[in-house]
């Protein structure tokens, strides 16, 4: 049976020095020629990177052509100084823009607490950039359940505000089981909600940090996992290579099952996401046409 062709879509963060920024614009010359369906930039916790979240957008859109998605969390702000970051951005030519509630500012694990006069979560949040304009909205979920909620089943009911307040994509928080997208992507057509669902792809380019960071967002490392990278430490080349076959045979299950979108965390870093998506058949238009 053949597989549904593919689309990807790539985060990056906004850089805080010149030699960092050089790496990002690096990745996503890299990247560009694979026409993804839009690259995202992140917005850090409190708002603290809306100046560079902005003016990387900004340059995407102008200098590339790459449809770019601007982050924007509830956090740290009130409504009406998010409404006018919303508003900048809308009078800057983006069109898209990741809803998300954000963490908590005293970081992942605390009980988040709405900012005084602020959006109180994404669905809030989603319906405020909906009245203001008609932007594309991507939101965020988590296919093993948010840490802070109750079941799976509240996630999905929470999704379904998202969509009800203008959502029209859905990205997961990464997780390596396969089968794990599959039955959330299941449970939400059962409760009637249609978005697409996009997978979260996370390569492994660090696997003690991608420890930590799971622990925090409630993702499960296998075992399976911890054995392909045990004694890799030291040795990137092969640690890089595993991630880049790990990520590409999850990718290549889901997208038998129907999934044809990836949205890639990059971590600015570009080879591997290339590398993952050319095994997985993405290929630029020059080298389609040889």
């Amino acid at each position: 049976m053949d597989k549904t062709p593919i689309k990807a879509s790539f985060e990056f963060f906004p850089p805080k020095t010149e030699a960092m920024e050089n790496k990002l614009w690096a990745s996503i010359e890299r990247l560009g020629p694979l026409h993804p369906a839009f690259v995202s930039v992140t917005y850090g916790a409190g708002g603290t990177t809306r100046d560079r979240t902005h003016e990387t957008v900004k340059r995407i859109q102008s200098e590339t052509g790459i449809p770019a998605a601007a982050h924007l969390t509830c956090v740290g702000a009130t409504r009406a100084q998010v409404d006018e970051v919303i508003r900048a951005y809308w009078q800057a030519g983006i069109r898209h823009i990741v809803a998300l509630r954000g963490d908590p500012p005293e970081g992942i694990g605390r009980a988040y607490q709405p900012f005084p006069g602020g959006y109180a979560n994404a669905a809030d949040l989603a319906a405020g950039i909906k009245r203001i304009a008609d932007f594309e909205i991507s939101v965020g979920i988590y296919p093993e359940k948010h840490p802070e909620s109750p079941s799976l089943e509240a996630d999905i009911d929470l999704l379904k505000a998202k969509v009800d307040a203008g959502a029209t994509r859905a990205i997961t928080q990464f997780t390596f089981d396969a089968e794990t997208i599959v039955r959330f992507r299941d449970k939400v057509r059962a409760a009637g909600i249609d978005i697409p669902i996009v997978p979260g792809v996370m390569p492994v380019t660090n696997f003690a940090s991608l420890k930590r960071f799971a622990a925090g967002c409630g993702a499960t490392v296998p075992g399976w996992l911890a054995h392909l990278f045990e004694g890799l430490d030291d040795d990137p080349p092969i640690r890089n290579a595993v991630a880049i076959s790990v990520a590409a045979e999850q990718c290549a299950t889901l997208q038998g099952h129907g999934f044809d979108q990836f949205h890639f965390y990059t971590l600015n870093r570009a080879d591997m996401a290339y590398a993952i998506c050319h095994l997985l058949g993405m290929r630029p238009d020059s080298a389609m046409e040889s």
